[in-house]
Order: structure tokens, then C-alpha cells, then sequence
């Protein structure tokens, strides 16, 4: 398999294309699966009701499509500061006089045929916003963001099931090595050649890496257990000061969405409830409960530098490819990604996905916890506006890496940079963890 040509204009239209197809046939799985109550509903105060979701995604659609790039008039200006992620907390949008859901849906799908008809007039060239089609696929990946922000949602109603997806192929138990040794030397970090990369992956730089033992696999619901039963929510000792006072004054004992009842582990999934798979990565905790584990078991969270080129780094060629098993676009055969299944696949699956040193599920599945806080790299300049990155910068937020079952291809890749509060568990995370390698390859 061979990567894209992603320098071909009717390559880049049919590509455009697809992506856009894919997130809006997915938005419509999201908001057609329920009642016009559960769209207007705010299921938690930490997410929009999903109609704000549907709204705001046809007005970005039609903010840079439409307007920046074709230059066309605003269709609806007076409902731009209703769906403006910045002026309005998730918290108060319920409260904000959004578009019902029918009208809501027509004004998404008046902006899309719009966009398309942009789509393929645009010739791909001459402006930063259309060379390579930029614009249109910054689209497609903001839908599928918003796209995985209402799963979450979904994740977080009350109610009986409303999404349904088979389960991820059954795996033989993995009995690969528990580690992979990262050989220490420079490698090239971000890109400045992926065309629909966004500004904080950007530009490529070189870093050197200390050598380092990654985990194989993310870390399992068995082995977090092991930490459970060992008393680790109970003890300071592992815990980063604000973390042991934040589950302590929040009870928190255990990943969200578990519970503990007649003598085993039990979650609520979408809807269902189930007994806690122990082969699957463990989800939904948070960047203190992953540091806690990690101080634990007597190792750490790999720095967001060291993911990248355990993700990246081909030693064999001295390069960094787009993916961990190369340079092309995902296949099913690679990993969980796009709402396929509505849950992680058993740790050690896809091995078709591995990188060039045998590190497997660095893509999709769980996103994955760093040390690293979200920070700029050497020469980054925003763009297309400060909103989407710079103003995240800094030590509040935590890196997340890898994607997710929930996160479609468009918007996951091995430059590709996700963050978050240390606190937040409702996001699709988990973690795997390492350990400095110096004293073993001196």
C-alpha cells in the first residue's frame, strides 16, 4: 500500500469529498437516532445539547467555505454569536435561542450543498486556505470532532441504548512482549507536509530522544484493577497533589461509568450495562488517575515527544511516516477508528498496525494520556485563526495522542495533537506508560 497523491487536484476533490460525505452521514446517525426531547436536552453540563452541535457545525461550515473561501454573503449572521464555541459556555447554551432541530437541520444541509458546489469549482490553489484543499478538509475534521464530542454525549445520557455497532473482532489473547525499547537518537516531530495538518502540528522539527521502554499496548481494565485492589485511589503516594485533592473532594474510586457490584466491576455503555471486559484498554480516566497508575507500577507517561516517535519513527529508514505501519491511509485491518464499534478492541489487537518496532494500538482505540503539557512547537504560527490552538497553550491543559474507536481517519494521524483538562473522563481516554531506558542501553 502507498500513500495518496495528495498533490493531484481531482485526488484532493474526490478526497474533500469523501471526508465530508463520511462526517455528515455520521452527524446524522447522531441526531437521528433519538427524539427531538434528547437533541434539545443537556445531557451534562460539560457538553452542548446535540442540537447546538448540529447548528454550530453548518455555521462553521459556512463561515470558512462559504464565505472565506468563496466570498460569499452571510446567510444567517444574526445566528453566528449563538454558535460561537468562545462567547458561549457549553453550560449556558441551552438557555440560548438556538435553531429547533428541523430548521437546524435544513440550514446544515443548505450550507452543505453550498460547499459543494464551492468544492468543485475551488482549484486548489493560491490562497493558504485553498492550497490543497486545506479549508475543506479543516472542515470535515471539525464535523468529526464535534461528531466524537456528541458520542460523548451520547455516552452520557440516561436512557435505554440508541446507537448500536458490532463489537471489534474477538483476538486471541496477546502474548507479545509487555515493552518495546525506543533507541535514543534525533527523529523528525510534526509536519510541515500534510496537507490538512493543523497549526500546532506544524512545523516539522527535529528532536533527540533519550532512549526509553514503552508498553506494547495501552494499559488493560485487568491491570487497572490491580491498582484499584491495591488500595491506589486510597494512597498519596501516587497521586500529583491537585489529583489526590480532586478525587477526594469528587469520591472518585474508580474509572467513569464503574461500579462495583457482587464482587466484580461493572460499566455502563451506552446505554447498557456490562461487566468490565479485562482485555480492553481501560477508558475513561483521567490524566490524574493515568499518572497515579503509572507512579504506581513504577513507571510514568511517556512524554508526548517520546509517543511521537514510538509512533513514528521508522529507525530502518531513519524517518517519521504519516502512521505507524507507514505512510498509507488507514484501513480497517489497521485500527479502531470511526465509530465502527462503539468500544476499544482487546489490547494487542491490530497487528497490521504496528509500528516498525512492534508498539501496536497507537491509533484509535483510546486516545492516550502524555506527561507533556500543550505547547507550541519551535516556529509555530497560527492559522487560520488563534482560537483553534494558541489560546489552549500551556500548563493547564494535558496532551492526549492517537485518537480513538470514536475518532474518524480525517482527524487522526501520528502528527495529529488532542488536550485537555488532567481532570476531564468523559473524553474516550486511556494511556499506556514507559520508563527511562539509559541505565539498561549505557
Amino acid at each position: 500500500m502507498t500513500a495518496p497523491d495528495l498533490t493531484d487536484p481531482e485526488t484532493l476533490r474526490e478526497r474533500a469529498l469523501a471526508a465530508l460525505t463520511t462526517a455528515r452521514d455520521r452527524t446524522a446517525q447522531l441526531t437521528s437516532c433519538v427524539e427531538d426531547p434528547d437533541l434539545t436536552a443537556q445531557h451534562s453540563p460539560l457538553m452542548s445539547p446535540l442540537v447546538w452541535d448540529l447548528a454550530h457545525i453548518g455555521n462553521q461550515e459556512e463561515m470558512w467555505l462559504l464565505r472565506e473561501v468563496a466570498g460569499r454573503d452571510a446567510m444567517r449572521p444574526e445566528i453566528d454569536g449563538l454558535y460561537d464555541a468562545f462567547e458561549h459556555p457549553r453550560a449556558e447554551r441551552p438557555s440560548l435561542p438556538l435553531l429547533p432541530p428541523d430548521e437546524a437541520r435544513r440550514y446544515a444541509a443548505e450550507v452543505r450543498g453550498r460547499a459543494l458546489d464551492v468544492l468543485e469549482g475551488t482549484r486548489f490553489r493560491g490562497t493558504p486556505l485553498t492550497e490543497a484543499g486545506f479549508a475543506f478538509g479543516m472542515i470535515a475534521q471539525h464535523e468529526q470532532q464535534h461528531d466524537e464530542t456528541m458520542l460523548i454525549t451520547h455516552q452520557l445520557r440516561k436512557g435505554p441504548a440508541a446507537l448500536t455497532a458490532p463489537d471489534p473482532a474477538p483476538a486471541p489473547p496477546f502474548t507479545g512482549p509487555a515493552e518495546v525499547l525506543v533507541p535514543g537518537g534525533p527523529f523528525t516531530m510534526g509536519t510541515s507536509a500534510e496537507p490538512w495538518a493543523l497549526d500546532n502540528e506544524r512545523p516539522a522539527h527535529r528532536r533527540l530522544v533519550p532512549p526509553f521502554f514503552i508498553d506494547t499496548t495501552p494499559v488493560t481494565n485487568a491491570a487497572y484493577q490491580a491498582f484499584i485492589a491495591d488500595g491506589g485511589y486510597g494512597d498519596p503516594r501516587w497521586w500529583a497533589p491537585d489529583g489526590w485533592t480532586h478525587i477526594r473532594s469528587h469520591s472518585i474510586e474508580a474509572p467513569l461509568y464503574w461500579r462495583r457490584e457482587g464482587g466484580q466491576w461493572l460499566r455502563r455503555r451506552f446505554g447498557a450495562t456490562e461487566v468490565v471486559p479485562p482485555d480492553e484498554p481501560v477508558l475513561h480516566v483521567s490524566w490524574y488517575e493515568a499518572d497515579a497508575y503509572a507512579r504506581w507500577a513504577g513507571r510514568r507517561l511517556p512524554t508526548e515527544t517520546e509517543w511521537e516517535k514510538a509512533a513514528r519513527h521508522d529507525p530502518a529508514a531513519d524517518r517519521s511516516t504519516r502512521y505507524p505501519w507507514g505512510d498509507a491511509d488507514p484501513t480497517p485491518e489497521h485500527a479502531n477508528l470511526g465509530q465502527r464499534h462503539l468500544r476499544p478492541a482487546p489490547a494487542g489487537s491490530y497487528p497490521a498496525g504496528e509500528s516498525p518496532l512492534g508498539v501496536r494500538q497507537l491509533i484509535g482505540d483510546v486516545w492516550e494520556w502524555t506527561a507533556s503539557d500543550f505547547l507550541p512547537y519551535p516556529g509555530f504560527a497560527a492559522f487560520p485563526y488563534k482560537e483553534y490552538s494558541e489560546v489552549f497553550f500551556g500548563p493547564e491543559h494535558k496532551v492526549l495522542r492517537g485518537g480513538s474507536f470514536a475518532v474518524d481517519q480525517v482527524a487522526c494521524r501520528g502528527t495529529f495533537r488532542n488536550w485537555d483538562y488532567p481532570i476531564r473522563r468523559q473524553i474516550f481516554s486511556g494511556f499506556r506508560t514507559a520508563r527511562d531506558a539509559a541505565a539498561e542501553t549505557a
